[in-house]
């Protein structure tokens, strides 16, 4: 049911009935490593290219999430998932190994939420039964595309952000009234916002009013406060992003509990780990939900919380050609 201008609720609860999260070496060695299916000890994984390897990471999260769900492939009605790399081949590849029909979605760092609330609006008004959606992103492979190969060495400023290696994958599906499982239950879907600024590594800086501008329709729509949810996250703001869209809702009216409203890209490393002002990537948020903070909710830490993903759509030309960066976020409410 569409609410307000940009939001939608489900009314039939469809419930994120498993969830499949692969991901890297680096972040083996962070912050949330015991929340993931599969990590891998390098980053090629087998493979002769790091696209590749990307390819390898998504495979291996649907088929995870296949087999944790009790469901075969067969019984999913569609697949709805993106990347960041060019024309999201990691993806449309992994689909034709998966042969479930297929959406491509490219939302930058947005396209985790984005295909979860899709998923969630198609098993909500019975166009499917079973869903899958995800996203993901590979260091190597997003660093030679959208700055230097990693092999460069290039300097990086501190507001720059560590791209995510990793893949999240969720079964969408009908409310059977099964016990112990999160269900979304709403979702805001962003408008592109663009506030002029043009430098790559600063993403934080320039999605965060399009955070704060999904973040303000969606309390707006539903006639919410803040107080409603036990913790909203940003999906990958990182440490410049988090406080500048925390000044913007402040100027908007809505004042947020800090220690309440976090943060993907800080989440998934440690302290001493070099990542700039934290993590990024579209795989970034989608391994933070789908492994650690489900897994928190399924433990009564968290009953009801808010997912931002945010996504800077630029491209290796559009940047080239002095564009600013337009950005985007959806955001998806989820219950226990």
């Amino acid at each position: 049911m569409l609410v307000g201008k940009q939001s939608w609720i489900f009314q039939q609860h469809p419930v994120i009935a498993a969830t499949g999260v692969s991901g890297g070496p680096f972040e083996a060695n962070g912050h949330l490593a015991e929340d993931f299916d599969i990590l891998h000890d390098d980053l090629w994984m087998g493979q002769d290219s790091y696209e590749k390897a990307q390819r390898v990471l998504i495979e291996e999260a649907i088929q995870t999430v296949v087999q944790k769900g009790n469901i075969q492939k067969e019984d999913v009605q569609f697949l709805i998932a993106g990347d960041l790399i060019n024309q999201i081949t990691p993806t449309s590849f992994a689909a034709r190994t998966a042969q479930i029909p297929y959406f491509g979605l490219f939302g930058a760092c947005s396209t985790s939420m984005e295909g979860l609330a899709l998923a969630s609006f198609m098993v909500n008004y019975q166009g499917a039964k079973n869903v899958l959606t995800g996203a993901s992103s590979h260091n190597a492979a997003t660093e030679k595309q959208f700055r230097y190969p990693t092999e460069y060495g290039g300097q990086k400023p501190p507001t720059a952000q560590w791209t995510a290696t990793g893949a999240g994958v969720a079964l969408v599906t009908e409310n059977k009234k099964q016990e112990n499982l999160p269900y979304t239950t709403s979702a805001t879907i962003g408008k592109v916002i663009d506030m002029g600024l043009t430098d790559p590594f600063n993403m934080g800086g320039a999605m965060a009013p399009a955070a704060a501008d999904t973040i303000s329709a969606h309390f707006t729509d539903l006639k919410l406060d803040p107080s409603h949810y036990d913790l909203i996250v940003t999906g990958d703001l990182a440490k410049i992003g988090r406080e500048t869209v925390l000044d913007l809702l402040e100027n908007k009216g809505l004042k947020m509990n800090p220690d309440r409203f976090l943060d993907c890209g800080l989440m998934l490393y440690k302290e001493d780990q070099p990542v700039q002002a934290g993590g990024s990537g579209a795989g970034c948020s989608a391994i933070v939900l789908y492994g650690h903070l489900l897994n928190q909710m399924k433990k009564g830490i968290y009953k009801r919380i808010l997912l931002v993903a945010t996504g800077a759509l630029l491209s290796p030309l559009s940047f080239q050609q002095g564009e600013s960066i337009p950005c985007i976020a959806h955001a998806v409410s989820i219950e226990i």
